[in-house]
């Protein structure tokens, strides 16, 4: 296309981005940004779901967790511990193995957080 002003590649400067097309030594994108914590708000809403994996297992979900990443791996510990199972962190959520949503939302009201589903 005429007029873009895109550069896709040039010998000058290298391997180029595909986010921003700056060189890749001196990217901007959001992409190579470090992730950014979130604050812990005084009431937290926790969302629950079940979902059903292709091995025709059940993970809950509990979803709408700031992103803080020590906020969420202290509560997985606790939450792990006291259902007794396993489960990992994600991005503002987190996931526990089989249909724990009856244990959860007894420990969750009892950390002050609000509970949907």
């Amino acid at each position: 296309m005429a007029g873009s002003g895109r550069v896709v590649y040039s010998t000058g400067k290298g391997r180029l981005c595909p986010g921003c097309g700056w060189p890749e030594s001196d990217c901007r994108c959001s992409t190579n940004l470090p992730p950014r914590e979130e604050a812990v708000p005084a009431k937290v809403t926790a969302k629950l779901r079940v979902e059903n994996r292709a091995s025709d297992r059940h993970v809950t979900v509990v979803d709408g967790l700031p992103r803080n990443a020590a906020f969420v791996s202290e509560l997985l510990a606790h939450l792990k511990k006291s259902c007794g199972t396993g489960g990992r962190a994600g991005d503002g959520s987190l996931e526990l193995q089989g249909d724990q949503r009856e244990r959860l939302r007894d420990l969750l009201a009892r950390r002050g957080f609000a509970v949907k589903g």
